[in-house]
């Protein structure tokens, strides 16, 4: 055997471990791929738990296989176990810190990517891209920016993020001289830029930058038109739609949104017909748009010819019908929809109450608990509404425990009309004990415990409360003041009354109301100052502001009892202008000119009334027994049990006679005592 033989076979023997290694090796690799992109799909459809069990079967794993499984549990979430496996890593590439930077800056862990950031050897521009857009998502634009000024290689992406930081915080100078200063743009940096134009309210700049735009994608194109929608500019809108060379959904989306929103039903309607992707969200949004208007019956009657129709459609149709007070089509639609989830018998039950169909929601009720629909906050809220308007307290104390039991009085509005409930009903003491009790009390629960003590004539405790509110994170409103206002005009505090009145306009910057007006009317009034009552009432037309019928009622209320004939004459005459068929105005006017002796003037208030065809609602009431609530009203002979009835208000009556009697003897009896 030759040198050079015996040689050869030497070298061939020595490489072809190594040889034979590295053929291994990228076989491993080529066996491991379809492996990897399973993880990736796994980890992606949100499958981590068997992502974990493919991962722990594989006999051979690569950086690539690490990199996908720290990714995967980053998007679903799992912040410590993307950590965990990363430090157990056994070898890292650029790939890996990469995605530990985005990661962990996605969750917040500025320092922990500053970190891995720092330990890196070699960093290439999507490394010093990942902590840009970490520092932006976190809100630090500062730190964004000084690391993009020290970066010794930029992309198009890099001026991307940090013009898009800057956008973000508003900084819209600094973010355009950035675009200024951008040699190679992208279609993306065009629109960062215009939007930004466009949040500025600066239409202008934005369209010429839309204009000089070399390249135009659908995005660009939906953000021009979304950015005119936005400033109220229609018909532009249109325009440029109408120019598109294509459209996505979301372009068909945005022009149909703003012809709903300029009550442009019947183009938006057009524009959904040609649109060649119906989306579903789009249909209700026409829908109600329609019954917004209070077009319900056009609606209702599209509706029934189109196949898009859905639970959210029928559900808005019902609604519409509901705030019409045409209860029987409301019902209707509900007893014929196919599909009635939670929302659907909430808006029901809602429906009723509003519509003073009080029983009717309470059967409804019932029926969905023995239907086995869950019951949820909406359900228990509007169930209590309805027990609000009930004489009873023994239904609302029912739904008050099974709340309870389910867990669902923990929820703030359901506290509201909890204690509202209470305080309807006549029960101060347990409405107060829920509102001590609430764990978060809202603007709601503010206003619900002054207006409630307000009008059970507790007017310091509500002013207390008032001041309670001051000194907490909510800040009163306008509907605060009423409460506030109307406690003092129960509570006869005319010093208080006006303090707060001044204190809504100078301290708060409130717009005063009729209602505001009608509580210092009405406390001024109680107290005889009707000069200033009317003084103020004159200040409210200098102000532009419309005197309604509820302040000149507060002012005859005022005159009333003052005995006060010219000012309950001008008030009386103002209120029937605005309400003729007011017939309590017409009996309190008849009362005062009587107690002024004059008779004809009386009179003549009673012909008008019948001229008018003007009759008096009958008065109300309600008694609660073991069995139920009854219900009577003024002058009814009708009543199943009228003769039982009025034999037993003729013995009450004898009984007090007999009692009254017997006093009278007694107290007889003792003066004489005490004379002899």
């Amino acid at each position: 055997m030759s040198f050079f033989l015996r040689q050869s076979l030497q070298l061939t023997q020595l490489l072809s471990p190594k040889l034979n290694f590295k053929h291994r090796t990228f076989a491993t690799l080529l066996d491991l791929k379809p492996f990897n992109s399973k993880l990736s799909n796994l980890m992606k459809n949100g499958l981590v738990d068997e992502a974990q069990n493919l991962f722990g079967e594989m006999p051979h794993r690569s950086t690539v296989t690490y990199n996908a499984m720290i990714r995967g549990y980053f998007q679903n979430g799992f912040y410590e176990k993307a950590v965990r496996l990363y430090n157990q890593m056994p070898s890292r590439d650029a790939f890996s810190y990469n995605t530990m930077i985005s990661g962990l800056m996605q969750h917040g862990d500025v320092e922990g990517a500053e970190d891995v950031f720092e330990k890196m050897e070699c960093r290439d521009v999507v490394t010093w891209n990942s902590l840009i857009s970490g520092y932006v998502d976190n809100d630090l634009v500062g730190d964004a920016v000084r690391v993009f000024d020290s970066m010794p290689l930029k992309d198009v992406v890099s001026w991307n993020l940090v013009i898009a930081g800057l956008v973000k915080v508003r900084e819209f100078d600094k973010a355009e001289e950035l675009f200024r200063d951008m040699v190679t743009r992208d279609v993306a940096t065009w629109t960062i830029m215009m939007k930004a134009f466009l949040d500025a309210g600066r239409i202008v700049e934005s369209r010429e930058i839309f204009d000089d735009m070399p390249v135009k994608d659908i995005q660009a194109w939906n953000t021009i038109i979304g950015g005119y929608i936005q400033n109220n500019f229609v018909e532009i809108a249109e325009g440029l739609f109408h120019k598109m060379p294509g459209k996505d959904s979301n372009s068909w989306s945005l022009m149909i949104d703003a012809f709903v929103s300029t009550e442009r039903n019947n183009d938006a309607l057009r524009l959904f017909n040609e649109a060649p992707c119906k989306l579903q969200k789009s249909w209700n949004s026409i829908v109600l748009g329609f019954v917004k208007n209070g077009l319900v019956r056009e609606a209702h009657a599209v509706l029934e010819k189109s196949p898009f129709g859905c639970v959210v459609s029928w559900t808005n149709i019902m609604i519409g019908y509901f705030n019409m007070e045409d209860v029987k089509n409301a019902m209707k639609v509900f007893e014929l929809m196919a599909i009635r989830d939670t929302t659907v018998w909430n808006a029901a039950i809602f429906g009723l109450g509003e519509n003073d169909r009080v029983e009717d929601g309470v059967k409804l009720a019932i029926e969905m608990k023995k239907d086995g629909l869950a019951l949820d906050e909406a359900t228990f809220t509007s169930f209590l509404t309805i027990c609000s308007n009930l004489p009873s307290l023994n239904l609302g104390k029912q739904i008050h425990a099974e709340a309870i039991k389910v867990g669902i009085d923990c929820f703030t509005a359901f506290g509201n009309a909890l204690f509202t409930m209470y305080f309807r009903c006549g029960n101060m003491d347990s409405a107060l004990l829920e509102f001590n009790i609430m764990a978060r009390h809202d603007i709601i629960s503010w206003n619900s415990i002054i207006c409630g003590l307000a009008h059970h004539g507790d007017g310091e405790k509500a002013i207390e409360m008032f001041e309670k509110m001051r000194l907490s994170s909510v800040k009163p409103n306008q509907i605060t003041f009423v409460g506030v206002l109307s406690a003092c005009s129960h509570g006869g505090l005319v010093a208080h009354g006006k303090h707060f009145f001044e204190v809504m306009r100078k301290e708060y910057s409130l717009r005063l109301t009729n209602e505001h007006y009608t509580c210092m009317v009405d406390l001024l009034g109680k107290f005889g100052l009707i000069d200033e009552a009317m003084s103020l009432m004159n200040q409210m037309s200098v102000d532009g502001v419309e005197i309604e019928a509820s302040v000149w009622g507060a002012l005859l209320g005022a005159c009333r009892v003052h005995k006060n004939l010219p000012g309950a004459e001008i008030a009386g005459e103002k209120i029937l202008e605005l309400e003729p068929f007011n017939s309590g105005v017409y009996l309190i006017l008849a009362e005062i000119y009587l107690e002024h002796g004059r008779r004809e003037k009386a009179y003549s208030m009673w012909v008008r009334m019948k001229e008018k065809g003007v009759k008096k609602q009958p008065g109300c009431s309600w008694i609660e027994s073991n069995v139920g609530g009854k219900v009577f009203l003024a002058g009814d002979k009708t009543h199943p049990e009228f003769k039982s009835i009025s034999c037993a208000l003729d013995l009450i009556y004898l009984e007090m006679e007999s009692r009254n009697t017997k006093l009278s003897v007694s107290l007889s009896d003792e003066y004489i005592a005490g004379v002899y």
